[in-house]
């Protein structure tokens, strides 16, 4: 449940209100830095020393446009649900592991394993209480497996191979069934080589509404965050990096819900800009005490729901505050996008 956009109503909030926040500066690590995702990095997120202003400029407006003109160009950006069938009163999904070429920004192509053929993989959907069946075929080079994070499963079905089950060797196919027990934000990826299958691509959003609605706070949208930051090369939301990201768009007044994941190997403390967020649930729980923040940290593995309260009409900057993971002498790129509140 989230809100798409085009680039023409974009440029009119733009001229009415003349407000691009930019994130913070630094540089993604270069060859010789402590950070090195890939060689496969674009050039402007290297550090390239000192360049002219004008330059410099030139880059950061170069990356905005390009934002800007990819706007409304991705529609499943925020999720593409995983359809089921029924078969008795049991939901039945269908997961096929592949590896694809993945187009992360303008112009980069990763070598991506996948669910689907997306990155992340598609949204699983379901509600406390029912019957899943998940029939993963793995159409890879390698073995695999599929690990659902935060559930409460069987030990047998908790996808750890040489542990709780054999791999899922290429060409095979494994069933894995159980009952939701818990509901909240959790995931599933890849627990086999799970460094680079994990990171390249095999990591989703699995999503458990309650059965007791009450216990749900009451949005106007739902927007997922699955960040990740090493093997497509660059840092990304959702399986893309700026300017191909997309902008979260509210009205005025809206209360929205975003659901963090972090399925990387970093920490990225998530700061919006000119509204706080409040934390109400980690790792599928509700907390006894929500509390208020602007930059929240989030953990490899950990999951974090939040609520903004549109109040502030503008363009605001959403961004990971590691500033080398958002923005260099070449402009923004990586975990940057916008929220735009409009009146």
């Amino acid at each position: 449940m989230s809100k798409q956009m085009g680039r023409r109503d974009f440029m009119k909030i733009m001229g009415a209100t003349g407000l691009v926040a930019a994130a913070g500066g630094a540089v993604f690590g270069s060859k010789n830095g402590a950070v090195q995702a890939s060689d496969n990095i674009p050039v402007r997120q290297q550090g390239m020393g000192s360049i002219p202003w004008e330059e410099m400029d030139l880059h950061h407006q170069e990356g905005v446009d390009k934002f800007l003109a990819n706007i409304g160009k991705d529609p499943h950006f925020w999720g593409k649900d995983l359809e089921y069938e029924m078969d008795g009163d049991v939901k039945v999904f269908r997961l096929v592991c592949q590896e694809v070429d993945w187009e992360v920004e303008p112009g980069v192509v990763a070598k991506a394993m996948t669910y689907n053929g997306i990155v992340p993989g598609p949204v699983i959907r379901a509600t406390e209480g029912d019957r899943c069946r998940f029939i993963v075929t793995n159409e890879m080079s390698q073995s695999t497996a599929v690990h659902w994070h935060g559930l409460l499963v069987p030990n047998d079905q908790d996808g750890v191979p040489m542990v709780t089950q054999d791999a899922i060797i290429p060409g095979a196919t494994k069933v894995y069934e159980f009952t939701l027990r818990n509901a909240g934000s959790h995931m599933y990826h890849s627990h086999y080589n799970s460094a680079e299958q994990t990171t390249r691509g095999m990591l989703g959003a699995f999503i458990i509404e309650p059965k007791d609605k009450s216990r749900e706070p009451k949005v106007d949208a739902d927007y997922i965050f699955v960040m990740n930051d090493s093997g497509l090369g660059t840092y990304t939301f959702n399986g893309k990096s700026f300017p191909f990201t997309q902008p979260i768009i509210a009205k005025l007044g809206d209360k929205i819900r975003i659901r963090y994941f972090n399925e990387g190997f970093m920490i990225h403390p998530m700061h919006l800009h000119g509204i706080p967020q409040l934390v109400f649930a980690k790792d599928g729980f509700n907390l006894p005490v929500p509390f208020m923040c602007d930059t929240l940290n989030v953990a490899p593995g950990e999951r974090y729901d939040v609520l903004v309260d549109c109040t502030e009409p503008g363009i605001w900057a959403f961004h990971c505050h590691i500033l080398n993971h958002a923005e260099g002498p070449y402009g923004m790129f990586g975990m940057v996008t916008v929220l735009i509140v409009q009146t």
